[in-house]
Order: C-alpha cells, then structure tokens, then sequence
C-alpha cells in the first residue's frame, strides 16, 4: 500500500509540473492572442468610424455650405429644403419671425395659390415651439462673432497661406501627441470650414438681392451679405442653424430649424456597409474636438457598441487550434500513461494476491495430506474406523484441491479468451437435471440439504447455455453456501428457477448470515479475499464468484445477487432465451 502511494505521488507531481507549465504557456499564449486579436478589431472598427465620419460629413458639407451662402431666405419660403422645417429670424426687440409662417391671412399673401394653408400651420407651431424654448440673449450667447469683411476676402476659392501650410504641417507632426481621434477631427473642421468660406466668399461676387417690398415678410434680412457662417445648434432635442448679422446697424439672428429624424436616417444610411449597428446622438456640450467619434459638421457623435467582424479571422484562430490539439495530446498521454500505471500496480497486486491466496490455500490441505500420511504408513492409527475418517478427510481435501485447481485453470482460460464446451439449446429442466446429482452430493458431504424446485412454465423454457460452464457456476455457489452457512439453523440450500422476459432464472439461496454491505461492492472482484481474510475465514482465494460472474456473461447471460433478500443470501443466475 505504501509503495502504492508513493508510485501515484510521485506521478501526480510529475503531472502537476507538465500541467502547470502547460497552462502558464497557454495562458500566455491566449492573452497574447487575444490582446493581438482584439487590437485588429479595435483597429478595424477605428478605421471604419473614421470612414463613416468623413462620409457623414462630406454629405453634410454642401449642407452647411448651402444655408451659409444662401442670398435670402425670402425666395425659399414656400419651397424649403426637404432637410429644413422652418426659416426664422429674431429681431433686435426678441420678436421671432418666419417667412413660411404667415403673418396674416393666407389670402393676403402674395401669390396665395402657392401657399399651402396646412404647411403655413406647422410652420406657425414650429415657430411659437422655438420661440417658447429659446431667447434671443441665449441665442446670442450661443453664437460666436466672425464678421468677415468683403473687401477683405477673395473673390477666388481661398487657398492655403504658407503660414497655414507650416501650422498644418506642425499639426501632423503633434499628431501622437494629441491623439488620432482630436487630429481626424481637426482636419475634417478645417476641411469643411475650408469649403464654407469658399462658398460665402463665392456668393460675395453675385448682386444682393434686395428684399420684396411692403409686408411682414420685408423685415426679414437678406441672408450671405454679412458673410457670416451657419453654426449648428441644440436647442432642447431640435437641431437648428443659425448666425448673427447686422444690418443698418442692428443685430438680428437668422437661421433655419432643421428636420433632424430625417437626416439622421439619411446619414446611418450612407454607413450602414461600414457601422452596421451605429447611431448618432446629439452632443450639445461636447468638446468637439476632444469628444472621440464627433462629426465635424455638426454637434453630433456616432455610437457604435458592436465589435467588428472579421478581425479574428474566424471563431477559432490558428493558435486556439494548435493549444486545443497540444492539450488533447497531453491529456491522453497523462491518461494513458495513469492506464498503464493503474493496470501494471493491478496486475501486480492480483499476482500477489493470487499467490498469497493461493499459498494459503495449498498449506493447509498439503499439511493434512503430510501429517495423516505419514500417520498411516507408520501405523500409527490402528483402528480401522479412524483410518476410515483420516481416508475420508484426505479425499475431502484432495476434492477441494481439485476444486480450486478447476477455478484456477478455468479463469487462466478466459483470461487468454478459451472457453471449454460449446453453448447448447436446451430445456432449463433438462440443464439442472445434469447438474443436479453432483450438487446434491456436495452440499451432503457438508451436511447440507439441496432442495430443487422447478415451476412448469420455468421447466420447459429453452435458453442457450453451456451445460459444463452453468455446472461449475453452480458448484461454485453450493460450494460457498456450504463454507459460508454452515452454522446456519436452516441447513437447507434452495435451488429455484423462474421464467423471465429474457429467458430464466436459477435462484440459488441460503439462510445464512448473509452478506455484508462493505463486502458486496467487491463481491464479483477477481482474487478479492485478502490472506488475513483468508486465514480468518472459510477457505477460498476469493476467485469462484468473479469466475462464475464471467462464465455467465460468456454465454449471454449473468450473476447477480438477489438485494431484496435479507435473510441469508440469494444469487440469481440469468440465462438467455433461445
């Protein structure tokens, strides 16, 4: 036992090692991978949010750039860009006013069969809305000052100065330090800030068109001539454009409310192949510049929460195979090389086993042989009734020489696969009938009766057996009956068969101490008595019930003990049906 568990100690800490440095290896392995795998997907999603913003606002542009270098609001009033719900101005007394929401009667207005009576509605409630969440002071203080003079700028697309040039290249060279994201979106603002003057400058070369007389709608400041640029706002969950102008002047405050639902539709559509599963969302306080994820154009970033795909190049990579398939390969080497150590410390233990058992059991009887042998042929023993009895024991003992030897050699055949006899058809009644003679014998020399009682249906069953395999089971059974309940009250030894669904049964019983529950577990274990077992109990080597366990599984059958019976004990032997 000692040597045992030094043997399995030993080899689980040589496994421990091998596991342990396996798992630090794999370990590394797969947090290197993942870090790798997770940096190309990070990568990948970076690259395609930078491709969506710069599409985002590239379609935004001429936008921007349209309202900015719009002459006047006026001409648009009654046909509207599909993205603008309402053109507004607030005046310098706070008064807020629309030229598509009619001051007076519809029929007033000029040219009153263009006017859509439903639409100059909407646009009065847009308006009061706007006017009801926003004030001209707060408006004010939204807005920055850029008066741009005309006489100032070009009349040409502006161009970068040197100076310019030298800033944009020093701003390349401190694009670590500041960070991909804030670099991107500085070169988009510039860009797209870049277009807008453009554009106003542009629009300073056409003549102003001067505002249509008379009505409300006159008060209304031509737009472009300030050449000031829309700047995009948040005004509660409304998106608007707006600018200071001055004229004659005073200050006013001109925009357009713009139709956001739509846009935004209209924008996650350009970069569904991209960003599947983004969204944009106002960011009225960001810092644009230092926010991850901004549009340029306006006060707006993209959402994306998904990971990208195909980063990984696949679900399994390269390495998780390899590791997956190096485990396997240790694991089976560990649980080949146990099998083999557990097998080669069985065998060991059942060799010895065997032979203790087996040296046990030769003692004993070879001592009566020598001693009532030698006491015979000295003549030691005169009288012929106890020479009779020493005949008598002699030829006991060479029986249960014979006897052992059988189980011996009959277990070395089915270990080497040979099974004696060949497996017949036959009547349960005609089996037992074969068998019956030399088992009444052996349980009388015992001084034991065997009782046999065959039911009808039981009887006739035709099963498939080997008539000498079920003989030698069923001598095994007598035989511990015999050794086992010997000092039982009940001396009878009952012998029953039954018909079953499979085939019959053979019930051998006993009334018996019966079975413990420790010894049950190894009841049908090769070589299962130990010699200090041995020595204290009936005799045997602990091979008959694992013998006859495996001869009735030979022939299709098997052996069991009957756990329902508590007085005494009951093994049932099943045999199969023809």
């Amino acid at each position: 036992m000692k040597r045992s568990f030094s043997i399995w100690l030993g080899f689980a800490l040589c496994l421990a090692v091998v596991l342990a440095a396996m798992g630090w290896i794999s370990l590394s392995a797969v947090r290197s991978d993942r870090a790798e795998s997770d940096a190309r997907r990070q990568a990948v999603l970076e690259d395609k949010v930078r491709l969506a913003l710069w599409r985002i606002d590239s379609a935004l542009a001429p936008m921007l750039a349209q309202e900015s270098a719009r002459s006047n609001f006026v001409n648009q009033a009654l046909n509207p860009p599909s993205y603008v719900l309402l053109y507004f101005q607030v005046g310098p007394d706070g008064a807020f006013t629309s030229p598509q929401a009619l001051a007076g009667p519809v029929g007033a207005a000029p040219n009153p069969e263009r006017v859509n009576p439903e639409r100059v509605e909407k646009a009065r409630t847009l308006l009061n809305q706007l006017a009801a969440a926003v004030d001209r002071q707060k408006l004010l203080a939204l807005l920055p000052r850029q008066p741009v003079s005309p006489a100032a700028e070009s009349l040409t697309v502006v161009a970068p100065s040197p100076e310019q040039r030298i800033a944009n290249r020093d701003r390349r060279a401190n694009f670590q330090q500041r960070g991909q994201d804030a670099a991107d979106y500085n070169f988009r603002n510039e860009t797209i800030q870049q277009n807008l003057l453009n554009a106003n400058t542009m629009l300073q070369s056409q003549a102003m068109q001067p505002p249509p007389p008379g009505g409300r709608d006159a008060a209304l400041i031509s737009a472009g001539g300030s050449g000031v640029l829309m700047t995009p706002l948040w005004i509660g969950e409304q998106l608007v454009l707006a600018r200071r102008i001055t004229s004659g002047g005073r200050e006013y405050v001109q925009g357009c409310l713009l139709d956001w639902p739509a846009i935004k539709s209209s924008m996650l559509e350009t970069i569904e192949d991209l960003l599947p599963g983004a969204d944009l969302e106002p960011a009225p306080g960001a810092s644009a510049a230092g926010e991850p994820r901004m549009l340029a154009a306006l006060p707006v970033r993209i959402v994306h929460r998904a990971v990208a795909e195909g980063g990984d190049g696949g679900a399994f990579s390269a390495l998780a195979l390899s590791l997956a398939v190096a485990w396997t390969c240790v694991l089976l080497a560990a649980a080949a090389v146990a099998g083999l150590l557990w097998g080669v410390m069985r065998l060991s233990e059942r060799r010895a086993a065997f032979v203790s058992a087996v040296t046990h059991e030769l003692r004993t009887p070879l001592t009566t042989f020598q001693m009532y042998a030698e006491m015979l042929a000295e003549g030691m023993v005169p009288d012929a009734e106890q020479q009779r009895r020493y005949l008598q024991t002699l030829r006991g003992e060479a029986l249960r020489l014979t006897h052992l030897v059988e189980n011996v050699l009959a277990y070395a055949r089915l270990e080497r696969g040979r099974i004696d006899g060949r497996v017949e058809s036959l009547a349960v009644e005609d089996l037992l009938g074969r068998v019956q003679g030399r088992l009444a014998a052996h349980a009388e020399q015992a001084g034991m009766e065997l009782l046999v009682d065959l039911g009808a249906e039981a009887a006739a069953v035709m099963v498939r057996a080997n008539p000498s395999a079920v003989e030698q089971v069923l001598f095994n059974l007598v035989d511990n009956v015999c050794k086992y309940a010997s000092a039982a009250t009940d001396r009878r030894i009952l012998v029953t068969a039954r018909r079953c669904a499979g085939g019959a049964e053979v019930c051998v019983r006993d009334h018996g101490p019966g079975i413990a529950a420790a010894a049950r577990r190894r009841l049908f274990r090769s070589f299962s008595k130990s010699v200090e077992e041995a020595a204290h109990s009936a005799p045997g080597i602990g091979l008959g019930l694992a013998l006859s366990r495996r001869l009735a599984r030979d022939m299709g059958g098997d052996l069991r003990l009957d756990p329902g019976v508590h007085d005494g004990a009951c093994f049932v032997l099943s045999l199969s049906r023809q």
